[in-house]
């Protein structure tokens, strides 16, 4: 099988939530074998000043053995951190540590990141924000049957990436993610060019699923709404596109976001 890199730009961490739980008490007295009842205590992100990166390559380094030291994993099944929006990475530490992430290998992480402070978190997505990311290669096998026969494999999610598709409601993720799948910082659409295909695969199948425990789900609908429309083979096609986006500095717009042998 050939495989051809795919090509793009440039330019992935946001406020909310976390926790570690207490035990709460009532003024009734509670017998001692009534089951512990916890409540997760909120991190609120937004009062913390933006993150400093040379504090954040310090708290960081816990995380290098399955992250990398820049934030680029050398193992598939972790995923690249490097070049992520400091915003997004905060959050999503604070989901963690909350307990609101807890899909895949997350749970490995709670011991690492339920004692970091909302600033902890904020100093540690801007080390990862001022990395730079890898990138993998798309798969360009043609497909031989099916409603996507004659096409290259990574161009089903080519044209679902820069096009979308109008008849089934499923909207061009550039729109939110970028032509180069840099993302978008502000309201945290995360960095996803060069991310692994198989955790990316992985996301898409969690948001299809539609299940969460995000106390503010807002932003898991936008894309467990997308994910419902894609068939499995959209889901691997788009992944492996996504995988191949990269950064160049002679990529200049959207015709140019194709594979280059």
């Amino acid at each position: 099988m050939r495989h051809a890199r795919v090509s793009a730009i440039t330019a992935f961490a946001v406020p909310l939530i976390a926790v570690v739980a207490f035990a709460q008490s009532s003024v009734i007295p509670v017998p001692d074998n009534a089951p512990v009842q916890t409540a997760p205590l909120e991190i609120d992100l937004g009062k913390t000043v933006a993150g400093d990166a040379a504090a954040g390559e310090e708290k960081a380094q816990v995380c290098a053995a399955c992250h990398g030291a820049d934030g680029n994993s050398p193992v598939e099944m972790y995923p690249r951190l490097a070049g992520q929006s400091e915003t997004y990475t905060a959050r999503q530490l604070a989901l963690i540590a909350g307990g609101q992430r807890t899909e895949g290998a997350v749970a490995a992480m709670l011991p690492f990141v339920q004692d970091l402070t909302a600033q902890d978190m904020r100093d540690i997505g801007a080390f990862y924000a001022g990395q730079r990311s890898g990138a993998g290669v798309a798969d360009d096998m043609v497909i031989e049957d099916g409603p996507y026969a004659g096409t290259k494999f990574y161009e089903i999610g080519q044209k679902l990436y820069l096009g979308g598709d109008a008849g089934r409601d499923i909207p061009a993720c550039f729109a939110c993610h970028g032509p180069t799948g840099a993302g978008n910082p502000g309201p945290a659409y995360p960095h996803i060019g060069g991310q692994y295909a198989g955790y990316v695969a992985q996301r898409l199948q969690h948001y299809q699923a539609g299940q969460t425990q995000e106390t503010d789900p807002s932003q898991f609908r936008i894309m467990a709404e997308v994910a419902a429309r894609l068939t499995e083979q959209e889901i691997q096609a788009l992944s492996s596109y996504v995988q191949g986006l990269h950064a160049r500095a002679d990529d200049g717009d959207l015709a140019s976001a194709s594979p280059r042998p």
